[in-house]
């Protein structure tokens, strides 16, 4: 995949202050870390983003291969489960550990193809806690698996996208959440959320919310552990195209359409 911006949505303070849409975008290409973590309790816009990120990077690349893992397979992603790709509740260890398999392929010089490898996982954290509760030892082998991609996964174009609604300490191997390229935080502020990934921001976010507080598909973006933005997700004019292009991405087929709607 040549380097490239990947837009994420837009400028909330231009986009509030003065109608002007200027993009907020970040680089997914194989030299950049895109690994992404997205954060927003219920009703934050969460699942909308997330859907919107998979329909871009499906149609940006059609060579890459996505797997989606869904803890609670709950409403918003009900149009996936019939696909191929797709894995539920307790199968989402299957999603993992097939993608955690390829990553070893390419660290050990078997599988030589360089293509993007994409596990989106919902609801990562009530996923991981639940397994510690159900057996400690195999969910610590778990996040082991988790920050391996984490920190081996950028080199051999292995992408991990991850949501939850409150991060947790204990759900993130030492230091792993600091592998996360891009951090995205919607909907209502929450100091907790906010301190745990974004604690060198946090004097200038608090000044700036103060006046602003988020709603719907609004909050904060962090790139790279430097770049801080606020952000806006844009509006989609037609969602069943989204649905069809994350579908096809699932499938590994190419979408068979005739128009390509702006995203």
């Amino acid at each position: 995949m040549k380097n490239f911006d990947f837009r994420l949505g837009y400028d909330l303070l231009g986009w509030q202050d003065y109608g002007i849409r200027q993009r907020i975008c970040t680089d997914i290409s194989p030299s950049a870390n895109s690994h992404m973590l997205i954060c927003g309790m219920s009703g934050s816009g969460k699942s909308y983003f997330q859907s919107q990120v998979f329909a871009r990077l499906a149609k940006t690349d059609p060579s890459g291969e996505f797997f989606f893992a869904d803890y609670k397979g709950e409403d918003d992603f009900v149009h996936l489960c019939n696909s191929s790709k797709y894995y539920a509740y307790k199968n989402t260890t299957i999603a993992l550990d097939t993608v955690y398999e390829r990553l070893q392929a390419r660290l050990s010089g078997v599988d030589k193809t360089r293509n993007p490898i994409t596990l989106f996982w919902d609801e990562y954290i009530a996923n991981i806690l639940a397994l510690i509760n159900e057996d400690k030892k195999k969910a610590e082998i778990f996040m082991r698996k988790v920050s391996e991609i984490l920190l081996m996964g950028r080199s051999k174009s292995v992408r991990l996208i991850v949501s939850c609604q409150r991060p947790d300490a204990v759900a993130f191997p030492t230091g792993s959440r600091l592998n996360f390229g891009v951090v995205v935080i919607l909907g209502a502020f929450n100091r907790s959320t906010y301190e745990m990934l974004m604690p060198d921001h946090m004097d200038e976010i608090k000044q700036k919310i103060k006046a602003k507080d988020f709603g719907r598909g609004e909050g904060s973006v962090l790139l790279q552990g430097s770049r801080l933005s606020y952000i806006k997700v844009g509006t989609v004019r037609d969602m069943k195209y989204v649905k069809e292009l994350c579908k096809s991405g699932l499938n590994s087929s190419l979408f068979p359409l005739t128009t390509t709607p702006t995203l």
